[in-house]
């Protein structure tokens, strides 16, 4: 299966890791490039110092193309600096502030022969990311993981397709199977980005329990909120957090303001959490393709099946197609 994406990308299938900050490591990156896809190491929360270490090893583990993500919001200028230095295949970036000079950034990695992906939630995202010199946008829907707008990818990624052409779209939101890259292809999209699916695996860097608790939801305990954002003192530019709907998120619903009162605590007990891999505590983010989800498996055979299983539902949808009248 070859793609745009993949000449652009220099990646044989056109299936992507989200670059998920806390979520991501050199051994997931890894496993999914060495499976012929893109992996993508989410840096919002290394230390501009850590960069250079981190991307060695990845390089370490794999000799394909990668990629390093900027939450371009709360990236500064010493973190686009060592992003940029450690000259990745791929600079991936999300949810920017509109006055943020986006054209500068993708011109400066393209300098250090970068490729530029942007992801956005909105088609007027999508014309400024393209305009600034985009090289592949990422169209995602409110059905993800972690921090989402609110059009559906159902919507959104044919409207993205349109608005840019003949810039290259990925869709992400919703998919965690190959028949979500056949319906990303037959949308207009030329590739996918997955992140929840990505989670279920061992070489992700979260508790084992958080795995478990994404294989055992239906997707149906998902709910968009602010609440570990406000615990985390942070504040992103036009984005809902889709997490698990758990003790946590329950204590704080409708009680907003006072949790701005104790945020200081409140963190320090998610992050406990975490630690600790008590999924009632903490917030796990993931998307409504939980329901999708039933075992953890390596990311690299993930990559194979979602490429295979694509293949067999486009066939499939060719052949009823080209059915002559009265046959099923």
């Amino acid at each position: 299966m070859k793609t745009r994406v993949c000449t652009l990308l220099a990646i044989e299938h056109p299936v992507v890791l989200a670059g998920m900050g806390g979520s991501t490591n050199p051994q997931l990156v890894a496993a999914v490039s060495n499976a012929g896809g893109l992996g993508v190491l989410g840096c919002a929360l290394h230390a501009p110092g850590d960069i250079p270490s981190v991307a060695a090893a990845i390089r370490d583990l794999t000799q394909r193309p990668f990629g390093l993500n900027l939450l371009l919001f709360m990236a500064d200028d010493a973190t686009v600096e060592a992003v940029l230095a450690a000259r990745p295949p791929v600079l991936s970036s999300a949810w920017a502030w509109p006055e943020q000079d986006l054209a500068t950034l993708f011109a400066r990695a393209h300098d250090v022969g970068a490729m530029v992906m942007h992801m956005v939630s909105t088609v007027h995202e999508a014309h400024r990311a393209a305009e600034s010199g985009a090289d592949v946008i990422v169209a995602q829907g409110t059905e993800g993981g972690g921090h989402v707008g609110l059009m559906g990818t159902l919507v959104l990624v044919p409207q993205v397709v349109r608005a840019i052409a003949p810039v290259p779209v990925l869709a992400a939101g919703g998919v965690a199977d190959g028949a979500g890259l056949a319906a990303a292809l037959a949308l207009g999209a030329e590739g996918v980005l997955l992140g929840t699916r990505f989670l279920a695996t061992p070489e992700a860097p979260l508790p084992e329990s958080f795995k478990r608790a994404i294989c055992a939801s239906d997707g149906h305990d998902t709910l968009l909120t602010e609440i570990p954002d406000i615990a985390a003192g942070r504040v992103f530019p036009g984005a809902y957090l889709r997490v698990r709907r758990n003790r946590f998120i329950e204590e704080w619903i409708g009680r907003e303001g006072e949790l701005r009162r104790h945020r200081t605590e409140v963190a320090a007990r998610v992050s406990r959490a975490r630690e600790v891999g008590d999924v009632d505590a903490g917030a796990l983010l993931l998307g409504q393709t939980a329901g999708l989800i039933d075992q953890i498996e390596p990311a690299g055979q993930i990559v194979e099946r979602l490429v295979r299983e694509a293949e067999d539902h486009l066939a499939r949808c060719a052949a009823a197609v080209s059915a002559p009248a009265g046959q099923p």
